[in-house]
């Protein structure tokens, strides 16, 4: 559906130029929810303002379903514009209409009769769950419903694309996951494609199928999000993902921690299990062979793109002979591991 090819996107002279994005080249699937997250200033809403020609690149080709955006006139813009919807994190309503009149304004400067906005509004409102809220005003609605609001607004020109710009993060996390849930509903039901931007991990990790990470106007890694989050391979990534996944030592532990073992002191390693290994008592099988003094120190269970990927932090005894038993049990189930350190 879109691809950049060698995108840069420049502001200010030569002499005093800043460089927003930085020879971009990635791909959105048809049909997928993307996700592009990176921290605040990497270039993300610049990457996503490129794709209905409010931005224009300085360099490289966007092209959305075969058109290269940068070439459009303004009559080309309005057209793209129709076929691309957006929604913002402050929800842009105009406060002096009602609902079906926020929804119903699209279609009121693409030139409908009453009748026909009327025929596309309803069954708009009713399908983002709104459809005893119509005659309200924004000033009326609690924020997750004016989310709603906007995402109808921005299927109302019946859109092949939907672009999400932080939409979720001025909610609380219950609305989140409602506001999520219904992206969902829309991209299932409707086929449309969704590329949207965040800083918010969880809200990739729930919903994106796939996902790029941007840092410094670059796109550092990209691939499918269940990947990516279970094995990130740029530092940026790993940095971004530290409060999201896996399992986290208590401080009074983690200060213990030491690269080099002595006598007497016990190993601590990271099971991550998903794929094959996250449904199989593999816990139960690792105690069984090498041992009952096998401590859980800590664990989690989540779910990314739809899959399972679980993590435990266990110890047992930094024994030579333990150490030989458990990683012939490892290397025979496929279950990852990761040593974190030793302890007294």
């Amino acid at each position: 559906m879109i691809t950049f090819e060698g995108v840069t996107k420049r502001y200010g002279d030569d002499a005093k130029s800043f460089t927003a994005l930085d020879g971009i080249d990635m791909t959105v699937s048809r049909g997928a929810i993307t996700g592009i997250i990176g921290r605040s200033g990497a270039g993300k809403s610049t990457l996503i303002r490129l794709v209905n020609g409010l931005e224009k690149a300085s360099s490289g080709r966007v092209v959305v379903d075969g058109t290269e955006v940068g070439q459009l006139n303004d009559a080309g813009l309005r057209g793209l514009r129709r076929e691309v919807g957006m929604i913002f994190q402050h929800f842009n309503l105009l406060s002096s209409r009602t609902a079906f009149d926020n929804v119903a304004l699209p279609l009121e400067i693409a030139g409908l009769d009453n009748v026909a906005i009327k025929q596309k509004v309803g069954p708009l409102l009713e399908l983002v769950g709104l459809g005893d809220k119509s005659t309200r005003y924004p000033s009326e609605l609690s924020g997750g419903q004016k989310q709603r609001v906007g995402i109808a607004r921005a299927l109302a020109t019946s859109p092949k694309l939907l672009l999400s710009d932080e939409a979720t993060s001025a909610l609380d996390p219950e609305t989140t996951q409602s506001i999520l849930a219904l992206l969902r509903q829309i991209n299932a039901e409707l086929g449309l494609t969704v590329l949207l931007i965040t800083h918010e991990m969880e809200v990739v990790k729930t919903i994106a199928s796939h996902v790029a990470v941007i840092d410094k106007g670059r796109i550092v890694e990209q691939g499918p999000t269940f990947d990516v989050f279970t094995a990130p391979k740029h530092e940026t990534t790993r940095i971004l993902l530290a409060s999201t996944l896996g399992t986290t030592l208590p401080e009074w532990l983690h200060s213990r921690l030491k690269a080099e073992h002595s006598v007497g002191d016990r190993i601590l390693v990271r099971l991550t299990f998903f794929g094959a290994t996250a449904f199989q008592p593999l816990t139960a099988r690792l105690v069984s062979e090498i041992g009952g003094d096998v401590n859980i120190l800590a664990g989690a269970i989540e779910e990314i793109a739809g899959e399972p990927f679980g993590t435990l932090v266990v110890s047992y005894p930094a024994a030579p002979e333990v150490i030989e038993r458990a990683n012939r049990f490892y290397a025979a189930t496929g279950l990852s591991n990761e040593v974190l350190g030793y302890v007294a």
